[in-house]
């Protein structure tokens, strides 16, 4: 493991591996280096492409300088981006991929994008997210009921209660617990994404970095049809489909797509 200092003094914790051109992997919500995808991903990705994943703030061994903001986010990754050279493409998932597109609208040295299923609400196919998902969220933060903010965020995503029981029985909610006070900071990151309306494309008008945007073909239409309005917001963007993937993507169909994209230029 290896740290950068971001620009308000928060270490954030990385590692690197492979060979090839620098790449960086952004999580969506809860996950970090050891729980969630990027250890697999990076291991596909490795023999392609020099791959830096790293514990977003406030997840793993990174620290969590308060208050948060999406600000700092980005400079964190400003901060990896450094450690990369100055060059890298970003592999952004979930509401890591929202994350990877506002961070591209920003900073230099972004060369291009790899994005995976952003959880918007652009139209009827789902209904929109509560206009007090957010606040309601961080209340049962702030009053340190993480299994109930646990609870609430996952019967959003559309797993079914009785599922939603169950894992809390099992081991790996200990270590959801260990992250739950970071999700606000991913729903704050969506922003107004979630009203089942379409997506304001001067969100991201500066992103000069070309990006692939992809979703599963067996994930819902209210995800897929996120997936394709974001190539279409993008100045620079197409769209793939991944088949028989679902949002739970395998690194052995993701990282093809991401080493065909990134090394065809």
């Amino acid at each position: 493991m290896s740290t950068v200092t971001s620009a308000d003094g928060t270490t954030i914790a990385y590692e690197t591996t492979g060979t090839g051109p620098a790449l960086i992997l952004v999580d969506g919500a809860m996950c970090h280096r050891d729980f969630g995808p990027a250890r697999a991903l990076a291991a596909a990705l490795a023999d392609t492409l020099t791959v830096h994943f790293y514990d977003r703030r406030g997840r793993g061994e990174s620290g969590n300088t308060l208050p948060w903001s999406e600000d700092r986010e980005i400079d964190d990754l400003a901060a990896i981006l450094g450690a990369a050279g100055g060059e890298a493409a970003l592999l952004g998932q979930s509401s890591g991929a929202v994350l990877a597109a506002d961070a591209a609208n920003k900073l230099p040295g972004i060369t291009q994008l790899a994005l995976y299923e952003p959880p918007f609400i652009v139209d009827v196919t789902r209904a929109p997210r509560e206009d007090t998902f957010v606040a309601d969220t961080e209340d049962l933060i702030a009053r340190d009921d993480r299994s109930g903010a646990l609870k609430k965020f996952m019967k959003h995503v559309g797993m079914p209660a009785a599922m939603v029981h169950i894992m809390a029985l099992t081991p790996p909610w200990k270590k959801l617990k260990a992250v739950a006070p970071t999700l606000p900071y991913d729903l704050r990151i969506l922003g107004d994404t979630g009203r089942g309306v379409p997506l304001d494309p001067a969100r991201w008008s500066n992103v000069t970095a070309p990006a692939l945007v992809m979703d599963g073909g067996k994930s819902p239409q209210y995800m897929r049809n996120a997936a394709k309005a974001l190539s279409e917001a993008l100045p620079k963007a197409q769209y793939r489909t991944l088949p028989g993937q679902t949002h739970m993507v395998k690194a052995a169909a993701l990282a093809p797509a991401v080493k065909e994209f990134l090394t065809a230029r």
